[in-house]
């Protein structure tokens, strides 16, 4: 009886260590990962190579050109004349909605390689345009705690600033880091593999890593 009585504590114990959460990521996970990060590389022209640059660049012409230095240099004039700080929501809307509008084309008139490229930029631009939107609804909700709720300026500011524009400088940094890596990525012919998962091409062809470092190497 006292070795019935061990064996069912010894399972017990068993069965909680079998129930101890792993210090690993679970396959379903480290699945998302590898589908989220993995880089594939194709062999595709150089005229495919050179106009699936272009998306990229236009994000992030938006990106540091009108949102670091055209927003540096308009903050000196906005003292005197603060409607000129609307020009960059201006631009950053019309690049944006180009992409949107030019990755929705892009399906039926770009090359494979190309077109998945506009569909990467069009993910992206669309999270930059959801942070924008909230930027001008906290924009608004500040103006009318002012207007008609008697709010204190100081107090609107900081609420605008901290809950709209401070979110938007951050992804705005967020997004020169990973724009910059998938243009170099663009000019390599490579793809993330989750557009790739999501556009597929059976007749798209992929380099294998071994020769692809063969190929950097020489």
């Amino acid at each position: 009886m006292c070795q019935a009585h061990a064996w069912r504590a010894g399972g017990r114990h068993r069965g909680v260590d079998r129930a101890k959460p792993s210090a690993y990521p679970t396959p379903g996970f480290r699945a998302l990962l590898q589908t989220l990060f993995h880089i594939m590389r194709f062999d595709v022209s150089n005229d495919q190579i050179k106009r699936a640059n272009v998306p990229h660049e236009i994000f992030l012409t938006n990106l540091i050109g009108n949102h670091i230095l055209i927003t540096v240099g308009a903050g000196g004039l906005a003292g005197s004349f603060p409607w000129v700080m609307a020009i960059i929501p201006a631009i950053s809307f019309s690049l944006l909605g180009y992409i949107l509008w030019r990755a929705n084309r892009s399906k039926a008139s770009d090359p494979w390689y190309v077109m998945c490229h506009w569909q990467v930029c069009a993910r992206r631009s669309r999270i930059f345009l959801f942070m924008l939107l909230m930027l001008l609804v906290f924009l608004v909700l500040g103006w009318a705690a002012h207007t008609y709720g008697g709010m204190m300026k100081e107090a609107v500011i900081a609420l605008v600033v901290g809950t709209g524009i401070l979110p938007v400088m951050v992804t705005v940094l967020v997004l020169v880091i990973v724009e910059s890596d998938a243009l170099y990525h663009a000019n390599q012919a490579k793809l993330p593999a989750w557009v790739v998962e999501r556009f597929p091409n059976p007749e798209a062809r992929i380099i294998p890593e071994e020769r692809s470092a063969q190929h950097h190497e020489t």
